[in-house]
């Protein structure tokens, strides 16, 4: 396909954002990843949450939130829609009763976009479901990771030896062999934690956890820059999965998630995090933990709707170059 035949988003300025099907974007829905370049995507799954549940129903109502994403990058000037062929797939079909069964479909539906050629670029859910993602995007060899969150989420167990919640993920990628720890890199992690070598494991895995307030301390700038450095590995275009949970921004502007942290990220600068991921070969993104019962006035799925769109930018540029 070429630019001229890509799929397009429904104009604001002729058909109103409250009219018309809800989906990412307001792009077509598919039933495929065929021909696609980015194929945006839902999980609407949370059997890995440990407290607050509510993002399966994340998806749905960032879906809603993402009608005000107008087409035009305003500070790159970037035209994802017109650099790369993006169109949402719909919803990864799940099983909210069954954890494991839940995974593997995760894993199924995502391997199918992956096979097809495009990026997935998906909206959860609880972050367990990143772990399934990863099962299909690393089956080719181990991925990097650019991973912002208030939570290193790298713990072993839960409620007498349960290995899969959404706080495991990543103690359970790298032994399953599809993270590479010596390029992964966790910003903004904070809060409360429940013994005092709780991030042991993960630095001595090789992991760089860069705490809140040395994000603070330095700026984002000087804190991309390595992380870009880590992810990019030795010759500097390692393949990168990048990881944003909602939590990563401050409660009092993204209130509607399972495990909020105060002193997080205002939602200015987690879109200036994410911009500098320019130049990252990201093979996979995702969006999660957005959980829309415990938002207030959509605030949270905007958020998560912006930061969609924030990774969709730098994403299409990354495939235009590569074209």
């Amino acid at each position: 396909m070429t630019a001229s035949t890509f799929h397009q988003p429904v104009d604001a300025a002729e058909v109103p954002r409250f009219a018309g099907h809800s989906t990412f974007m307001r792009l077509p829905a598919v039933s495929d990843a065929t021909g696609l370049d980015i194929a945006l995507v839902g999980i609407p799954w949370d059997g890995g949450t440990t407290n607050r549940a509510g993002a399966r129903h994340g998806p749905r109502e960032v879906r809603n939130q993402s009608s005000l994403m107008r087409r035009v990058h305003h500070v790159t000037l970037t035209e994802p829609f017109s650099l790369a062929n993006i169109a949402d797939v719909g919803d990864i079909s799940v099983n909210p009763i069954d954890l494991l069964d839940g995974l593997k479909r995760i894993e199924t539906g995502m391997r199918a976009i992956v096979d097809a050629g495009a990026i997935p670029l998906s909206v959860g859910g609880d972050h367990l479901t990143t772990l399934p993602v990863m099962r299909a995007v690393a089956a080719g060899g181990p991925v990097g990771m650019i991973h912002f969150d208030a939570h290193s989420d790298t713990n072993d167990t839960y409620f007498g030896g349960n290995r899969y919640t959404h706080g495991t993920p990543f103690r359970r990628a790298i032994e399953e062999g599809l993270l590479d720890p010596n390029r992964t890199v966790q910003i903004g992690i904070r809060g409360s934690i429940y013994a005092t070598d709780e991030h042991d494991w993960a630095r001595a895995q090789g992991i760089r956890v860069i705490y809140m307030e040395e994000c603070t301390r330095r700026g984002i700038a000087d804190v991309m820059a390595e992380a870009r450095g880590i992810a990019g590995g030795p010759a500097g275009d390692g393949r990168t999965y990048v990881s944003f949970d909602i939590d990563c921004i401050d409660p009092s502007m993204a209130p509607g998630t399972g495990t909020p942290e105060i002193g997080g990220f205002t939602t200015r600068e987690a879109q200036a995090l994410v911009r500098e991921l320019a130049g990252v070969r990201i093979v996979a993104a995702d969006v999660v933990e957005v959980a829309p019962p415990f938002d207030v006035a959509g605030m949270t799925a905007l958020a998560g709707a912006t930061i969609l769109f924030e990774l969709l930018c730098v994403i299409a540029e990354g495939v235009a170059a590569r074209r």
